[in-house]
């Protein structure tokens, strides 16, 4: 609510169709000082296609905390849509992090929920930086690990490989890295 009232004009995308947790989400953002219209809850999309031609519309991802966006964080990148994440203690809330790590945009993952606040704020506020995170974006993903499919096959073979050959000579199991 705090990042809503202070970037004019901006409004929060949110997926959900329950009745009793739309009203209560309005409610509590009309008791914040925000108006409620600027919450857009929209149902989830069946066709794929729905889903990404929307996604693709958004500004900037805000990833939420304890769950994090997991598909979802590499469909918005790949479209070109910047994330901001706040890193959990847990594995589901640090699924986003590694995501952005693998699209080479470590600088979006955040720390605490004051250095997320801060990021999301100035980027919402400075086209300029979110400009910039996006043109990188897009330089990456000619380069980078999340982007390029054929490594990654490569590397699951590798992986699969290994551990076949492993098991194959009696080995136990064991921790590996791949790569290339």
């Amino acid at each position: 609510m705090r990042l809503l009232r202070a970037v004019e004009g901006s409004v929060l995308w949110l997926q959900g169709s329950n009745g009793a947790a739309v009203g209560n989400l309005r409610r509590e953002a009309r008791a914040q000082g925000v108006a409620p219209e600027r919450l857009i809850f929209k149902p989830r999309q069946q066709e794929a296609k729905d889903y990404l031609a929307r996604l693709k519309l958004a500004d900037l991802f805000l990833d939420t905390l304890p769950y994090n966006a997991h598909a979802t964080a590499s469909d918005t990148l790949c479209l070109g849509v910047p994330l901001v994440t706040c890193l959990g203690r847990a594995f589901p809330g640090r699924v986003a992090a590694s995501v952005l790590q693998a699209a080479g945009l470590p600088e979006l993952v955040t720390h605490s929920l004051a250095q997320y606040e801060e990021l999301a704020w100035s980027l919402a506020t400075n086209g300029e930086r979110l400009a910039a995170v996006r043109a990188k974006l897009e330089r990456n993903r000619l380069t980078e690990p999340l982007f390029d499919a054929k490594r990654f096959t490569r590397d699951l073979e590798v992986a699969y490989t290994t551990m076949w050959e492993r098991q194959q000579a009696g080995k136990p199991p064991a921790h590996f890295a791949v790569g290339s």
